[in-house]
């Protein structure tokens, strides 16, 4: 018996998200299908729609990464490469849950796939959080990363603590206190860029609750640290002294880790460095004995406690002291420093975002699932809204190769099923969108917004310069 006509038409797939999770997810499965025997139950085709509430693709490179790391930036191109198969289309500015329903896309496809990652900060639960001058990670890289209609900072503080202990309190932590004119050559968005030379920032301070040792920055992000101009970097010997043997002996099976140690040891000694420096000079110096500006404060074994204010505004921020024990775990002491301060940047974790109509996992910050499977029929999820904001950008893709494996199982188990559509043409969903009055962005639109943004000559030393302006975005890419 033959496959009916069905099963033999491309699998209808719709990946909610255009971010390295969502695409990743399309270009495996495309891959895994083309696998399938030409016999196969499922077929070994798909005709894939990523669809992007906002007007650009690429969620988490193009607005989660620092300007001033370019290299990761070079995603983009391998990203661009995927979206532009023939078998995938792309459909920017039209929002899951606004402009379309699940119920809706049901019509119109065999598969969903949601990728929509996290744009929301953990909260953070001291007293004093809610004053205005207390602002999260998620706010502030949106800020600085162009996406539309982020909320400014005011940058009027002369003294900041940032508190965390991994990457995104380090990217947070440069991007305020680096000169702004080494930003020069990266696709920071004017009006952020201008907005940095008029910082007045003169002291910032990181908190890590835990010590040297415990610290989650990756060694990349130490090494930049080690070149900032007219930084003095502030580091206290004790926070280092406090590593016993038994500590550095459970690092001894974490490279990872050691490696990160060492690094932090090196800035150590850097700082070290500039206060000696610093003392001859007579004033704070940098890396290369120039005149500092500003100072970058380290405090480990610190966990905030309060934020005091005066009048609504932040006044200071007070920390206790912690002991931790050689396999991470962390008690606060009776001791406790109060530093003063002007604004507060917490980045202390993401969480994924609610999407309407997907159960959400509260205990694990995910969109419920098990392996990406959920318990709606032919509905899965990859990405952060799989597992959580953990991880880097290249472990999405052993997330999506787990949920496409289970996609193409499911299918196998029920091809009928695995074809649920009723309507199944790549025109239907275009209708539909051109009768709900929806303007939608195409990958050719999204190449004139890149073309723009990557050309522009009204702003001297400036080669690319990221648009922010949702309504710009649009009409550039029309």
């Amino acid at each position: 018996m033959g496959k009916s006509d069905t099963t033999m038409r491309p699998l209808r797939v719709a990946v909610i998200g255009a971010g390295p999770a969502g695409v990743y997810a399309s270009d495996i499965l495309l891959r895994k299908l083309a696998e399938e025997s030409d016999d196969s139950q499922i077929g070994i085709e798909a005709s894939i729609d990523i669809f992007e509430k906002l007007p650009a693709p690429f969620g988490l490179v193009r607005y989660g990464v620092a300007p001033d790391h370019p290299a990761i930036k070079w995603i983009i191109g391998a990203l661009e490469k995927t979206i532009a198969n023939p078998q995938i289309h792309l459909f920017c500015n039209v929002n899951f849950g606004v402009n379309i329903t699940l119920e809706d896309i049901r019509r119109f496809y065999d598969i969903i796939i949601f990728a929509t990652g996290a744009i929301n900060d953990n909260p953070l639960r001291i007293p004093g959080s809610q004053l205005p001058q207390v602002t999260g990670a998620a706010q502030f890289v949106a800020w600085y990363d162009g996406y539309p209609q982020a909320s400014t900072p005011q940058l009027t503080a002369s003294s900041v603590a940032v508190i965390g202990g991994g990457n995104v309190a380090m990217d947070i932590s440069r991007m305020l206190i680096k000169n702004p004119e080494d930003l020069m050559n990266t696709d920071i968005p004017q009006e952020v860029l201008q907005k940095l030379q008029h910082n007045q920032l003169t002291d910032l301070h990181l908190f890590v609750r835990r010590g040297p040792a415990q610290a989650k920055f990756s060694v990349q992000e130490l090494r930049e640290l080690e070149n900032l101009r007219g930084v003095r970097l502030m580091v206290s010997d004790n926070d280092f002294e406090q590593i016993d043997e038994a500590t550095r002996q459970q690092l001894s099976n974490d490279k990872l880790a050691r490696q990160m140690l060492d690094e932090l040891e090196i800035i150590r000694k850097m700082a070290q460095e500039m206060t000696e420096n610093s003392r001859v000079a007579g004033h704070d110096v940098d890396k290369d004995g120039n005149e500092a500006t500003r100072r970058y404060w380290f405090h480990f074994y610190s966990s905030p406690q309060e934020i005091n204010e005066r009048n609504n505004s932040v006044q200071s921020i007070t920390v206790n002291h912690t002991h931790v024990t050689p396999d991470g775990k962390m008690t606060l002491t009776d001791q406790h420093t109060t530093y003063e301060v002007q604004a507060v940047y917490s980045a202390i974790g993401y969480q994924p975002a609610h999407v309407a109509d997907i159960p959400y996992d509260d205990e694990h910050l995910t969109l419920q699932n098990n392996e990406g499977r959920t318990e709606l029929q032919n509905v899965y999820v990859t990405g952060w809204a799989k597992r959580g904001p953990v991880g880097l950008i290249g472990s999405t893709k052993s997330d999506a190769l787990e949920t496409i494996t289970h996609v193409i199982e499911d299918c196998k188990k029920d091809p009928q099923q695995g074809r649920s559509a009723s309507e199944s043409t790549e025109e239907d969903i275009q209708n539909f969108l051109h009768n709900k009055g929806i303007q939608y962005t195409d990958f050719d639109g999204w190449k004139k917004l890149d073309a723009y943004e990557r050309s522009r000559t009204d702003v001297p030393g400036r080669s690319h310069i990221k648009v922010t302006d949702a309504d710009l975005m649009r009409r550039l890419s029309k």
